[in-house]
């Protein structure tokens, strides 16, 4: 028995040993080997969200250009009709190219096919030498608010007319209220009303 006592004592550390490993080493090895895995993630996460953050600061810094870029698309295209600012800047243009004439008659806004804006159609007309109307011209054409010349007839004016020239316009104007709804101005069922100028 004597004998045995080593062999048996031998077996039982071997036996603890082997436990040991089981139960404290084993278990801790798996946790490095998942806190490895979760390391590679953090750090491939890292990359993504550095990356996130540079297109971030890309974003802060062309924000200005882009919120100016958006007031003068809303300058060039309103969200309203703004009818009285519309007979402004034409009447304005009329008068400071020297123009002898100017007679508006807008129409009311029509949807677009894309449903995504309005189109106000007016038609012009104006008296004056040739240079006079051609700065008319030029100044419809650097309005602030955009403006498309649909056609544009040119003559001599009528006898007794203001004016040696005579120049019938069909522009359109825009909104990107695609209903011209009661925001607008007109609101929806209010005429539209005609300016004559005879101002020279």
């Amino acid at each position: 028995m004597a004998r045995r006592a080593p062999i048996i004592a031998g077996a039982v550390f071997i036996v603890l040993a082997i436990l040991g490993v089981l139960v404290l080493v084993l278990p801790k090895m798996g946790e490095v080997s998942d806190t490895k895995e979760q390391l590679t993630v953090a750090k491939r996460d890292a990359v993504q969200l550095r990356a996130e953050l540079s297109r971030l600061e890309d974003a802060k810094a062309a924000a200005p250009e882009a919120e100016a870029e958006i007031l003068e698309l809303e300058t060039q295209i309103p969200p309203t009709v703004d009818q009285p600012g519309m007979i402004r800047l034409l009447s304005d243009a009329a008068a400071h190219s020297a123009t002898q004439f100017f007679s508006l008659a807008p129409g009311a806004p029509t949807a677009d096919e894309s449903g995504e804006f309005s189109v106000i159609s007016a038609s012009l007309t104006v008296n004056g030498d040739y240079f006079s109307l051609d700065e008319f011209l030029y100044r419809l054409e650097h309005l602030p608010r955009a403006v498309k010349v649909m056609n544009v007839t040119l003559g001599t004016a009528a006898a007794g007319a203001i004016g040696d020239l005579s120049m019938q316009l069909t522009v359109e104007l825009y909104t990107t209220d695609p209903d011209a709804g009661p925001s607008s101005d007109p609101a929806p069922g209010e005429s539209f009303a005609s300016v004559t100028d005879t101002g020279a």
